[in-house]
């Protein structure tokens, strides 16, 4: 790629590849390069260093979510962007657990008007400016709860252990001992153990139309 066809959004597009095939702790600066066919110090005509580089990747996940018409009721706009931010965030999980540990922030101005556009429909639906934070925080929780829960690769977990984890459980969990978790045991056995991320957000919707009543 010649020098002067580089620009910001290539750099952190090309650097969001390598982080969802590597993971973001294999990323360097040399390894983005490679990739990008241009020598190492080129890229900091764009990133001013590792850290712009992980918050830039970030703000551009933000920036791929739709924003809904605003004259929608709230609650269809908070049903929007936040199945927008799931499908972002799950095609981009090494970038949500970044999010969820503060090694990297979005700071740019799409990922702005998301936040913007959520608060809107949270203050739209009568909480106040405490309530719209709190509301807002709990909401990026469920999101990245739900995203972190499905990226977690299970094959092979617990091999180590002489005994599975589910013949465990079946063989501790008695009634006389553990009556509820006996009652619920073969559920919890062959449910998948991740929410259904819009049963999850209904939930949430009715919390705060309950809340605000």
């Amino acid at each position: 790629m010649a020098r002067d066809t580089l620009s910001r959004e290539k750099v952190l597009d090309a650097a969001l590849r390598l982080a969802d095939l590597h993971g973001l702790g294999a990323l360097s600066m040399r390894k983005l390069a490679a990739e990008l066919g241009v020598e190492a110090m080129s890229l900091y005509n764009h990133v001013a260093n590792k850290a712009d580089l992980l918050d830039g990747v970030a703000g551009r996940v933000f920036e791929g979510i739709a924003l809904p018409d605003p004259g929608l009721p709230w609650e269809e706009r908070v049903r929007a962007l936040a199945g927008g931010a799931f499908a972002a965030f799950a095609a981009h999980p090494e970038v949500v657990r970044a999010l969820a540990a503060d090694q990297a922030n979005p700071r740019s101005l799409g990922a702005l008007r998301f936040i913007d556009a959520l608060l809107a429909a949270l203050l739209d639906s009568g909480a106040d400016e405490r309530a719209a934070v709190r509301r807002y925080r709990s909401l990026l929780g469920l999101l990245f709860g739900s995203v972190l829960v499905r990226s977690v690769d299970l094959t092979g977990v617990g091999t180590s252990a002489a005994e599975p984890i589910e013949e465990w459980f079946k063989r501790s969990v008695t009634a006389a001992r553990l009556p509820n978790l006996a009652r619920v045991l073969p559920a919890l056995l062959e449910l998948d153990c991740g929410p259904t991320f819009s049963e999850e957000l209904e939930f949430y919707i009715d919390g705060m139309r309950a809340a605000l009543d």
